[in-house]
Protein backbone atom coordinates (compact mmCIF):
# COMPACT_ATOMS: atom_id res chain seq x y z
CA UNK A 1 0.00 0.00 0.00
CA UNK A 2 1.34 3.70 -0.48
CA UNK A 3 0.82 6.77 2.36
CA UNK A 4 -0.59 10.07 1.56
CA UNK A 5 3.65 10.85 1.43
CA UNK A 6 4.52 8.63 -1.74
CA UNK A 7 1.07 10.45 -3.08
CA UNK A 8 2.24 14.08 -2.57
CA UNK A 9 5.32 12.90 -3.83
CA UNK A 10 3.88 11.14 -7.08
CA UNK A 11 1.88 14.45 -7.85
CA UNK A 12 4.72 16.43 -7.40
CA UNK A 13 7.11 15.14 -10.07
CA UNK A 14 3.90 14.73 -12.34
CA UNK A 15 3.21 18.18 -12.32
CA UNK A 16 7.10 19.69 -12.82
CA UNK A 17 7.33 16.76 -15.29
CA UNK A 18 4.10 18.35 -17.23
CA UNK A 19 5.30 21.95 -16.50
CA UNK A 20 8.57 21.13 -18.66
CA UNK A 21 6.71 19.39 -21.36
CA UNK A 22 4.17 21.87 -21.96
CA UNK A 23 7.19 24.59 -22.24
CA UNK A 24 10.09 22.90 -23.90
CA UNK A 25 8.31 21.95 -26.80
CA UNK A 26 7.12 25.38 -26.94
CA UNK A 27 10.61 27.27 -26.67
CA UNK A 28 11.43 24.88 -29.61
CA UNK A 29 8.27 25.23 -31.75
CA UNK A 30 7.36 21.72 -30.82
CA UNK A 31 4.11 20.01 -30.70
CA UNK A 32 2.19 19.26 -27.30
CA UNK A 33 0.44 15.97 -27.91
CA UNK A 34 -2.33 14.33 -26.11
CA UNK A 35 -0.63 10.80 -25.79
CA UNK A 36 2.51 13.13 -24.31
CA UNK A 37 0.70 14.58 -21.59
CA UNK A 38 -0.83 10.78 -20.55
CA UNK A 39 2.15 8.93 -20.69
CA UNK A 40 3.96 11.85 -18.47
CA UNK A 41 0.97 11.27 -15.88
CA UNK A 42 1.56 7.33 -16.42
CA UNK A 43 4.99 7.57 -15.93
CA UNK A 44 5.01 8.88 -12.31
CA UNK A 45 2.10 6.43 -11.43
CA UNK A 46 4.46 3.68 -10.35
CA UNK A 47 6.10 6.38 -8.12
CA UNK A 48 3.34 5.39 -5.50
CA UNK A 49 5.12 2.23 -4.85
CA UNK A 50 8.85 3.36 -4.67
CA UNK A 51 8.85 2.17 -1.00
CA UNK A 52 8.37 -1.65 -1.21
CA UNK A 53 9.32 -2.00 -4.51
CA UNK A 54 12.25 0.44 -5.72
CA UNK A 55 13.52 -1.79 -8.67
CA UNK A 56 10.29 -2.52 -10.89
CA UNK A 57 9.39 0.83 -10.14
CA UNK A 58 12.32 2.44 -11.28
CA UNK A 59 11.86 -0.47 -14.80
CA UNK A 60 8.30 0.40 -15.34
CA UNK A 61 9.48 4.85 -15.29
CA UNK A 62 12.00 3.46 -17.61
CA UNK A 63 9.78 2.03 -19.86
CA UNK A 64 7.11 4.87 -20.04
CA UNK A 65 9.59 7.24 -20.40
CA UNK A 66 11.19 5.10 -23.44
CA UNK A 67 7.66 4.94 -25.15
CA UNK A 68 7.55 8.81 -24.45
CA UNK A 69 10.87 9.10 -26.19
CA UNK A 70 8.96 7.20 -29.28
CA UNK A 71 5.45 9.49 -29.02
CA UNK A 72 7.18 12.84 -28.89
CA UNK A 73 9.26 14.16 -31.16
CA UNK A 74 11.13 16.79 -28.58
CA UNK A 75 14.09 15.92 -26.90
CA UNK A 76 13.40 14.92 -23.31
CA UNK A 77 15.40 15.75 -19.66
CA UNK A 78 16.22 14.17 -16.80
CA UNK A 79 12.85 14.47 -15.35
CA UNK A 80 11.51 14.57 -11.34
CA UNK A 81 10.21 11.13 -11.94
CA UNK A 82 13.21 9.82 -12.73
CA UNK A 83 15.36 11.29 -10.44
CA UNK A 84 12.65 10.20 -7.68
CA UNK A 85 13.36 6.75 -8.89
CA UNK A 86 16.10 6.63 -9.28
CA UNK A 87 16.72 7.87 -5.53
CA UNK A 88 14.94 5.75 -4.15
CA UNK A 89 16.42 2.78 -6.03
CA UNK A 90 19.67 4.06 -4.78
CA UNK A 91 18.35 4.26 -1.09
CA UNK A 92 17.74 0.80 -0.87
CA UNK A 93 19.50 -1.54 -3.86
CA UNK A 94 22.73 -2.75 -3.87
CA UNK A 95 25.52 -1.32 -5.79
CA UNK A 96 25.32 -3.49 -8.94
CA UNK A 97 21.22 -2.55 -9.39
CA UNK A 98 21.99 0.93 -8.37
CA UNK A 99 24.84 0.81 -11.37
CA UNK A 100 22.70 -0.55 -13.92
CA UNK A 101 19.60 2.12 -12.72
CA UNK A 102 21.95 4.87 -13.08
CA UNK A 103 23.05 3.81 -16.27
CA UNK A 104 19.43 3.20 -18.07
CA UNK A 105 18.77 6.69 -16.65
CA UNK A 106 21.66 8.26 -18.77
CA UNK A 107 20.88 6.07 -21.42
CA UNK A 108 16.86 7.53 -21.26
CA UNK A 109 17.74 11.00 -20.92
CA UNK A 110 20.50 11.40 -23.74
CA UNK A 111 19.19 8.66 -26.43
CA UNK A 112 16.09 10.39 -27.47
CA UNK A 113 13.94 9.86 -30.86
CA UNK A 114 16.31 11.72 -32.99
CA UNK A 115 19.77 10.58 -32.53
CA UNK A 116 21.15 13.41 -34.23
CA UNK A 117 20.26 15.78 -31.64
CA UNK A 118 22.62 14.36 -29.19
CA UNK A 119 25.38 16.71 -28.35
CA UNK A 120 27.77 16.26 -25.45
CA UNK A 121 26.46 19.02 -23.35
CA UNK A 122 23.39 16.37 -23.35
CA UNK A 123 25.53 13.50 -22.34
CA UNK A 124 27.45 15.42 -19.38
CA UNK A 125 24.19 17.05 -17.83
CA UNK A 126 22.79 13.16 -17.72
CA UNK A 127 25.45 11.76 -16.43
CA UNK A 128 26.37 15.11 -13.57
CA UNK A 129 22.45 14.87 -12.72
CA UNK A 130 22.32 11.02 -11.83
CA UNK A 131 25.77 11.23 -10.02
CA UNK A 132 24.02 14.36 -7.77
CA UNK A 133 20.55 11.87 -7.71
CA UNK A 134 22.77 8.49 -6.26
CA UNK A 135 25.51 11.01 -4.69
CA UNK A 136 22.37 12.19 -2.83
CA UNK A 137 20.69 8.92 -1.71
CA UNK A 138 24.38 7.71 -0.32
CA UNK A 139 24.92 10.63 1.59
CA UNK A 140 21.41 10.08 3.01
CA UNK A 141 22.23 6.36 3.68
CA UNK A 142 25.77 7.12 5.73
CA UNK A 143 23.59 9.37 7.47
CA UNK A 144 20.68 7.60 8.57
CA UNK A 145 23.47 4.61 9.21
CA UNK A 146 25.24 6.56 11.45
CA UNK A 147 22.61 8.26 13.08
CA UNK A 148 20.85 4.35 13.87
CA UNK A 149 24.40 3.02 14.94
CA UNK A 150 24.90 6.10 17.81
CA UNK A 151 20.83 5.62 18.44
CA UNK A 152 21.86 1.55 19.76
CA UNK A 153 24.94 3.03 21.32
CA UNK A 154 22.57 4.92 23.63
CA UNK A 155 20.13 2.33 23.75
CA UNK A 156 23.11 -0.20 25.44
CA UNK A 157 24.38 2.41 27.26
CA UNK A 158 21.15 3.07 28.75
CA UNK A 159 20.69 -0.93 29.21
CA UNK A 160 24.38 -1.24 30.29
CA UNK A 161 23.16 1.71 33.55
CA UNK A 162 19.66 -0.09 33.86
CA UNK A 163 21.68 -3.21 34.69
CA UNK A 164 24.49 -1.75 37.08
CA UNK A 165 21.26 -0.20 38.78
CA UNK A 166 19.20 -3.10 39.34
CA UNK A 167 22.96 -4.82 40.09
CA UNK A 168 23.00 -2.44 43.01
CA UNK A 169 19.83 -2.32 44.41
CA UNK A 170 19.98 -6.34 44.87
CA UNK A 171 23.12 -6.28 46.08
CA UNK A 172 22.05 -4.18 48.55
CA UNK A 173 18.36 -6.01 49.25
CA UNK A 174 20.36 -9.40 49.68
CA UNK A 175 23.28 -8.32 51.52
CA UNK A 176 21.78 -6.54 53.85
CA UNK A 177 18.62 -8.87 54.48
CA UNK A 178 20.51 -12.35 54.34
CA UNK A 179 23.20 -11.02 56.19
CA UNK A 180 20.47 -10.45 59.09
CA UNK A 181 18.58 -13.54 58.53
CA UNK A 182 21.84 -15.50 58.81
CA UNK A 183 22.19 -13.66 62.16
CA UNK A 184 19.30 -14.00 63.54
CA UNK A 185 18.66 -17.97 62.47
CA UNK A 186 22.22 -18.22 64.62
CA UNK A 187 20.93 -16.78 67.36
CA UNK A 188 17.76 -18.64 67.62
CA UNK A 189 19.80 -21.86 66.85
CA UNK A 190 22.15 -20.66 69.83
CA UNK A 191 18.97 -19.74 72.26
CA UNK A 192 17.13 -22.48 71.98
CA UNK A 193 16.71 -23.03 75.80
CA UNK A 194 15.39 -19.66 76.42
CA UNK A 195 12.51 -19.43 74.82
CA UNK A 196 11.49 -15.60 74.66
CA UNK A 197 15.41 -14.82 72.93
CA UNK A 198 14.77 -17.66 70.58
CA UNK A 199 11.39 -16.37 69.92
CA UNK A 200 12.46 -12.84 69.09
CA UNK A 201 15.31 -13.56 67.05
CA UNK A 202 12.55 -15.46 64.90
CA UNK A 203 10.43 -12.49 64.78
CA UNK A 204 13.49 -10.25 63.35
CA UNK A 205 14.40 -13.09 61.16
CA UNK A 206 10.57 -12.98 59.86
CA UNK A 207 10.08 -9.55 59.56
CA UNK A 208 13.66 -9.32 57.21
CA UNK A 209 12.66 -11.77 55.20
CA UNK A 210 9.24 -9.95 54.45
CA UNK A 211 10.95 -6.96 53.88
CA UNK A 212 13.43 -8.69 51.36
CA UNK A 213 10.85 -10.18 49.29
CA UNK A 214 8.55 -6.88 49.18
CA UNK A 215 11.79 -4.73 48.33
CA UNK A 216 12.61 -7.23 45.35
CA UNK A 217 9.07 -7.65 44.12
CA UNK A 218 9.29 -4.19 43.97
CA UNK A 219 12.44 -4.06 41.84
CA UNK A 220 10.97 -7.00 39.48
CA UNK A 221 7.47 -4.80 39.65
CA UNK A 222 10.07 -2.08 37.97
CA UNK A 223 11.30 -4.34 35.45
CA UNK A 224 8.09 -5.97 33.85
CA UNK A 225 7.52 -4.70 30.43
CA UNK A 226 4.30 -6.46 29.70
CA UNK A 227 1.21 -4.15 29.26
CA UNK A 228 -1.03 -5.26 32.86
CA UNK A 229 2.23 -3.56 34.76
CA UNK A 230 1.82 -0.56 32.50
CA UNK A 231 -1.72 -0.67 32.94
CA UNK A 232 -1.60 -1.31 36.69
CA UNK A 233 0.88 1.52 37.68
CA UNK A 234 2.80 3.74 35.69
CA UNK A 235 6.03 3.14 33.76
CA UNK A 236 9.15 3.10 36.22
CA UNK A 237 7.49 3.49 39.68
CA UNK A 238 7.02 0.80 41.99
CA UNK A 239 3.30 -0.48 43.48
CA UNK A 240 4.86 0.73 47.22
CA UNK A 241 7.40 3.67 48.21
CA UNK A 242 10.86 2.81 48.12
CA UNK A 243 12.85 3.38 51.28
CA UNK A 244 14.29 6.45 52.75
CA UNK A 245 15.34 8.32 55.30
CA UNK A 246 12.55 7.93 57.95
CA UNK A 247 13.03 3.92 57.21
CA UNK A 248 16.40 4.67 58.73
CA UNK A 249 15.17 4.01 62.38
CA UNK A 250 14.36 0.50 61.43
CA UNK A 251 17.63 -0.22 59.94
CA UNK A 252 19.27 0.84 63.15
CA UNK A 253 16.47 -1.23 64.86
CA UNK A 254 17.11 -4.69 62.83
CA UNK A 255 21.27 -3.87 63.39
CA UNK A 256 20.55 -4.02 67.33
CA UNK A 257 18.40 -7.38 67.35
CA UNK A 258 20.88 -8.65 65.47
CA UNK A 259 23.31 -8.41 67.85
CA UNK A 260 25.57 -5.19 66.71
CA UNK A 261 25.20 -1.73 68.67
CA UNK A 262 24.34 0.69 66.12
CA UNK A 263 23.53 4.55 67.19
CA UNK A 264 21.40 6.99 64.81
CA UNK A 265 22.11 10.97 65.44
CA UNK A 266 20.21 13.28 63.26
CA UNK A 267 21.25 17.03 63.59
CA UNK A 268 18.45 19.37 61.28
CA UNK A 269 15.41 18.38 59.54
CA UNK A 270 15.67 16.15 56.53
CA UNK A 271 12.37 17.61 55.56
CA UNK A 272 11.14 16.47 52.52
CA UNK A 273 13.92 14.77 50.05
CA UNK A 274 13.44 14.22 46.55
CA UNK A 275 12.73 9.90 46.64
CA UNK A 276 15.77 9.06 44.53
CA UNK A 277 18.25 10.96 47.58
CA UNK A 278 16.46 9.54 50.29
CA UNK A 279 17.06 6.17 48.90
CA UNK A 280 20.44 6.59 48.27
CA UNK A 281 20.90 7.44 52.08
CA UNK A 282 19.31 4.78 53.40
CA UNK A 283 21.23 2.70 50.83
CA UNK A 284 24.68 3.72 51.84
CA UNK A 285 23.75 2.95 55.49
CA UNK A 286 22.17 -0.77 55.01
CA UNK A 287 25.42 -1.46 52.82
CA UNK A 288 28.10 -0.25 55.69
CA UNK A 289 26.20 -1.55 58.56
CA UNK A 290 25.99 -4.87 55.72
CA UNK A 291 29.68 -4.33 55.40
CA UNK A 292 30.75 -3.38 59.41
CA UNK A 293 28.95 -7.18 60.58
CA UNK A 294 30.35 -9.21 57.77
CA UNK A 295 33.80 -7.96 58.36
CA UNK A 296 33.94 -6.03 61.71
CA UNK A 297 32.06 -8.60 63.86
CA UNK A 298 28.27 -8.84 64.53
CA UNK A 299 28.78 -7.08 67.72
CA UNK A 300 30.88 -4.22 66.90
CA UNK A 301 29.09 -0.80 67.80
CA UNK A 302 28.44 1.28 65.06
CA UNK A 303 27.14 5.02 64.82
CA UNK A 304 25.39 6.91 61.65
CA UNK A 305 25.80 10.71 61.78
CA UNK A 306 22.97 12.21 59.22
CA UNK A 307 23.41 15.72 59.15
CA UNK A 308 20.62 18.00 57.08
CA UNK A 309 21.72 21.51 55.60
CA UNK A 310 19.67 23.82 53.28
CA UNK A 311 21.94 23.14 50.40
CA UNK A 312 23.46 19.78 51.22
CA UNK A 313 23.39 16.56 53.12
CA UNK A 314 26.33 14.62 54.96
CA UNK A 315 26.34 11.28 55.86
CA UNK A 316 28.85 8.96 58.03
CA UNK A 317 28.82 5.49 59.06
CA UNK A 318 31.62 4.30 61.59
CA UNK A 319 32.50 1.35 63.34
CA UNK A 320 35.14 0.24 65.88
CA UNK A 321 36.23 -3.01 64.50
CA UNK A 322 39.08 -5.13 64.44
CA UNK A 323 38.06 -6.44 61.06
CA UNK A 324 39.78 -10.21 62.45
CA UNK A 325 43.20 -9.02 62.49
CA UNK A 326 43.40 -7.18 58.93
CA UNK A 327 43.29 -3.72 57.52
CA UNK A 328 39.72 -2.68 57.50
CA UNK A 329 40.59 -2.02 53.46
CA UNK A 330 42.48 -5.34 52.99
CA UNK A 331 39.50 -7.04 54.28
CA UNK A 332 37.28 -5.19 52.51
CA UNK A 333 38.95 -5.87 49.29
CA UNK A 334 38.13 -9.61 49.96
CA UNK A 335 34.98 -9.38 49.10
CA UNK A 336 32.89 -8.73 46.21
CA UNK A 337 33.33 -4.95 45.85
CA UNK A 338 30.13 -4.08 44.65
CA UNK A 339 29.12 -2.57 47.91
CA UNK A 340 31.49 0.15 47.85
CA UNK A 341 31.25 0.24 44.50
CA UNK A 342 27.73 0.63 44.52
CA UNK A 343 27.83 3.50 47.03
CA UNK A 344 30.87 5.49 44.74
CA UNK A 345 28.16 5.21 41.73
CA UNK A 346 25.00 6.33 43.99
CA UNK A 347 26.50 9.58 45.17
CA UNK A 348 28.29 9.93 42.18
CA UNK A 349 24.14 10.28 40.36
CA UNK A 350 23.88 12.98 42.39
CA UNK A 351 26.76 15.14 41.79
CA UNK A 352 27.84 13.75 45.55
CA UNK A 353 31.35 12.90 47.25
CA UNK A 354 31.93 9.46 49.28
CA UNK A 355 35.04 8.37 51.32
CA UNK A 356 35.17 5.18 52.64
CA UNK A 357 38.89 3.94 54.43
CA UNK A 358 39.95 3.10 57.28
CA UNK A 359 40.68 5.17 60.58
CA UNK A 360 43.76 5.85 62.17
CA UNK A 361 42.75 4.39 65.40
CA UNK A 362 40.65 1.35 63.71
CA UNK A 363 37.97 0.93 62.55
CA UNK A 364 36.34 1.84 58.82
CA UNK A 365 34.44 4.85 58.03
CA UNK A 366 31.84 5.59 55.09
CA UNK A 367 31.10 9.48 54.45
CA UNK A 368 29.14 10.56 51.46
CA UNK A 369 28.19 14.45 51.07
CA UNK A 370 24.85 14.75 48.69
CA UNK A 371 24.05 18.21 47.16
CA UNK A 372 20.30 19.18 47.64
CA UNK A 373 18.31 21.54 45.33
CA UNK A 374 17.55 24.94 47.90
CA UNK A 375 14.24 24.87 49.65
CA UNK A 376 11.78 27.69 48.72
CA UNK A 377 11.50 30.12 51.68
CA UNK A 378 7.99 30.05 53.22
CA UNK A 379 7.56 33.18 53.24
CA UNK A 380 8.60 34.10 49.77
CA UNK A 381 5.80 31.49 48.55
CA UNK A 382 3.54 33.13 50.99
Amino acid sequence: MWTRDDALVTVGAAVVDLIGYTTIPELRNGSVTVAGLLLSVLSALPLLFRRRHPLPVMAAVLALGALLNLVVPAEQHFGAVLTVALYSTARTSRPVPTAAATAAAVALSVFPRKFSQLAFLNVFGACFAAGLVVGAALVVNSWQQKTEANRRLLAERAVAEERRRIARELHDIIAHHITTMQLMAGGARANLGDPGVARGALITLEESGRLALREMRQLLDVLRADDDAAARAPQGVPEAPQPGVADLDRLVKESRQAGQPSALTVVGDPGPLPPVVGLTVYRIVQEALTNARKHAGPTVPTEIHLVCLPERLTLSVTDRGAYDGAEPAEALRGGSGYGLTGMRERVALHGGTLEAGPLPGGGFRVAASLPLEPRPNENEVS
